[in-house]
């Protein structure tokens, strides 16, 4: 069995555009960004408490794992955790790709452990999640979870997990006001009823839930984020002013909004970090203490945006 429960914050910190070249077109995010910038931004998450990163192999092919560990490798290993993931669509073809990406991880990340290691997407749970067991034995992993897999698929990973004295600690799927497609397919209830954490990405859907855009003030060209939102902006400005009238009446912004919304419905939202700034909005976000009748309202004008923003990659959580 694992030693310990998996500590668990309020919100986790993201660093998918952490692997974004900074040139325009080539990442989701068109992030330019310094390490200056990025330590100054760890300092202030540390120094609030966010102390656990999530990444990605995939996350700019190697890059943000890279960046995370040169600007983490001023502290103690004890005072962070570190998220990443093995990703079936990029499995080398040795004998345990598991394995080997979660060395190259571990070496990129300049760490001899992951305190989270995930199964990106299930592209075959028999296959994949067995090859987590001897990584736990081992130490270089002390919880486990997946990522993109619908109930059933989630059921059947425990299942193998737990012929060794494993489990399933943790599920991370896209949840956001306007993509809530693991709710109402139950898996938020299973682990709920399973002491699973789950956390949520894309809660702020790659900043159309910010409250800084609008058909007057798009995303910006040239990026993957502009082509998958652009369009439907105006669609949201009811939700994103409600969101941000919220916020006012909160000291916040309509950002923090949605990630209290996030909270409020049991989730660990992952908010991707690229400014200083942000840590401040996410002090706030944790802060706020939603209403029933203020959740329902937002989820009502969620519902009458009409918009489906399922990622290229994922597929529907129902089984």
């Amino acid at each position: 069995m694992t030693i310990e429960n998996l500590k668990s914050p309020t919100i986790a910190l993201g660093t998918w555009a952490w692997g974004d070249s900074g040139e325009t077109g080539d990442g989701y995010f068109g992030s330019t960004l310094t390490r200056a910038d990025l330590e100054a931004l760890a300092d202030r998450a540390q120094a609030a408490g966010f102390t656990l990163w999530d990444c990605a192999f995939v996350y700019g092919m190697g890059r943000a794992e890279t960046v995370l560990g040169e600007v983490l490798k001023r502290y103690p290993r004890s005072d962070y955790q570190l998220s990443t993931k093995f990703t079936p669509q990029a499995a080398g073809s040795g004998e345990d790709p598991v394995a080997d990406m979660l060395e190259q991880s571990l070496t990129r990340l300049g760490a001899d452990y992951i305190d989270l290691y995930w199964i990106h997407n299930p592209a075959d749970v028999a296959r994949w999640t067995p090859r987590l067991i001897p990584l736990l034995k081992s130490g270089k992993v002390k919880h486990v979870g997946v990522s993109n897999h619908n109930l059933s698929e989630i059921k059947l990973a425990d299942q193998i997990l737990g012929e060794a004295g494993f489990r399933v600690e943790a599920v991370q799927n896209h949840y956001s006001l306007l993509y809530r497609s693991s709710e109402d397919a139950g898996i938020l209830d299973h682990c709920r009823n399973h002491s699973i954490t789950f956390f949520a990405y894309m809660v702020l859907e790659q900043g159309a839930l910010s409250g800084k855009y609008s058909a007057q003030n798009l995303l910006p060209q040239g990026t993957n984020r502009a082509q998958a939102y652009n369009d439907i902006l105006p669609r949201l400005k009811a939700l994103t002013d409600r969101l941000a009238s919220m916020g006012r009446s909160h000291s916040a912004a309509a950002a923090d909004v949605a990630v209290a919304w996030a909270i409020a419905k049991g989730a660990t939202p992952i908010i991707g970090v690229t400014k200083g700034s942000y840590i401040d909005g996410l002090v706030r976000a944790s802060r706020i203490k939603l209403t029933p009748d203020e959740i329902a309202e937002l989820e009502a004008l969620a519902d009458a945006a009409k918009v489906n923003t399922r990622g290229w990659w994922e597929k529907e959580m129902h089984d």
